[in-house]
């Protein structure tokens, strides 16, 4: 069974910074392209960042770019988003999302 668990939200003031975590369970992790995608309260999905198999090639969405940093350990199964310089447009609930799923998501809520 394919699990993806996210943690490490929470509350920040704007500037603020979390990381947020994905444990992957019932799948070949270290095989797989991962996303992270954000909804935020009344819109759409919105795809935040890619990062490949192996972790060396990245992607970001311009509304993040320079501010979060995706990484992964395979080693871990863990997929990881650093999110530095929050902003209050950066509230959403998080989600970790592979291939094979989407875990329940983990709330990030910027606010003073």
């Amino acid at each position: 069974e394919v699990q993806l668990v996210e943690s490490g939200g929470g509350l920040v003031q704007p500037g603020g910074s979390l990381r947020l975590s994905c444990a992957a369970s019932g799948f070949i992790f270290s095989s797989m392209y991962m996303s992270w995608v954000r909804q935020a309260p009344g819109k759409g999905l919105e795809w935040v960042s890619n990062i490949n198999s192996g972790g060396s090639i990245t992607s970001y969405a311009e509304s993040v770019r320079g501010r979060f940093t995706i990484s992964r350990d395979n080693a871990l199964n863990t997929l990881y988003l650093q999110m530095n310089s929050l902003k209050p447009e950066d509230t959403a609930v998080y989600y970790c999302q592979s291939p094979k799923g989407r875990g329940q998501g983990t709330q990030v809520t910027v606010s003073s």
